[in-house]
């Protein structure tokens, strides 16, 4: 089956304005021109909408250093609620200081720590997650200094952001690291294999079958299958006890869908309070690139409601 016949109309209708280089896909050899591309496409995107202006820290690490960009919010109070951000990219492209998501999180009164990881293929499993990792303890570490509720931080991030997350989530409850608030994860990137009835759907916008599976060899610097780390793949998790409160969003013609949704049954069945939230019609990452039709407003809102509990925001 053809995903693009699933898709909503209204997604569909614009979609078919794309580019028609937008479903290229990414390889090795052509990765360097997808990372100047989207450089532009930020560029000019944030010539149009300034995003807000972070600060930039350094951290030590075992490797050098870790940069985290923190963003404060125009209404900021002290001791008031943050969010530990990991940004998408399939675990190959992106940067810490991309203002996309981390203006929603501002605008609900949050400080936002974003992550500027090492990605692959220069730097595959484990340094992203590590740095993840090393950020996490150290922005708890540092909450007073921050201004931020130690108690109120959520790890929250978009796509392999998300699938980060989780991984990094993981390892921090086998390390003994502090807990997070509440975990956000927007239609996470959980599984190396996508044997999945979504993953077998043709046609998919945006992120295809392909590039995935050619990012995450990349990422995992081979192809391990089932043997993957639960870090760098939390679909390959069996133990996701004492996992932080939990919601998991994603679209319906997603690749990721079934990952996702057996992710969010698995952390039910084992004792994680854990939203699941799948909208119709809605391919990766469709309520960013089309945010003005009403299955993008949708999802959006039912995103900030989800965060709002998560962190008791007012």
């Amino acid at each position: 089956m053809n995903g693009q016949t699933l898709l909503d109309p209204e997604l569909a209708a614009a979609l078919a304005t794309f580019p028609a280089d937008t479903d290229v896909t990414i390889t090795r050899e052509n990765l360097p021109q997808f990372r100047e591309l989207q450089a532009a496409g930020t560029a000019l995107a944030d010539d149009a909408n300034p995003g807000p202006t972070p600060r930039r820290q350094a951290i030590p690490a075992d490797h050098g250093e870790v940069d985290l960009y923190i963003f404060e919010p125009e209404d900021k109070v002290d001791h008031g609620p943050a969010v530990y951000w990991i940004h998408g990219g399939g675990y190959i492209l992106g940067t810490g200081d991309e203002p996309t998501f981390i203006r929603d999180w501002l605008d609900l009164g949050c400080t936002v720590i974003s992550v500027d990881y090492r990605i692959a293929p220069e730097h595959p499993f484990p340094a992203g997650p590590e740095d993840c990792h090393t950020g996490w303890l150290w922005t708890v570490a540092n909450a007073g200094k921050l201004g931020i509720d130690p108690e109120r931080i959520a790890i929250a991030g978009a796509s392999a952001g998300a699938g980060m997350c989780a991984g990094v989530a993981l390892m921090n409850r086998d390390r003994k690291g502090p807990q997070p608030a509440y975990q956000m994860l927007l239609y996470p990137m959980l599984d190396n294999l996508h044997a999945t009835d979504s993953g077998r759907l043709e046609g998919h916008a945006v992120w295809s079958r392909e590039s995935s599976l050619n990012a995450w060899e990349m990422y995992l610097d081979g192809t391990p299958g089932e043997k993957a780390s639960p870090y760098a793949a939390a679909s390959r998790a069996t133990d996701v006890s004492g996992m932080p409160p939990t919601c998991v969003s994603v679209g319906a013609v997603d690749l990721f869908r079934d990952e996702c949704i057996a992710y969010a049954q698995l952390l039910m069945a084992q004792g994680v309070a854990t939203e699941l939230l799948v909208f119709p019609g809605m391919f990766h990452g469709g309520e960013i690139f089309i945010p003005d039709v009403q299955v993008s407003r949708d999802m959006r809102a039912s995103i900030y409601s989800a965060m709002r509990r998560g962190l008791d925001l007012k």
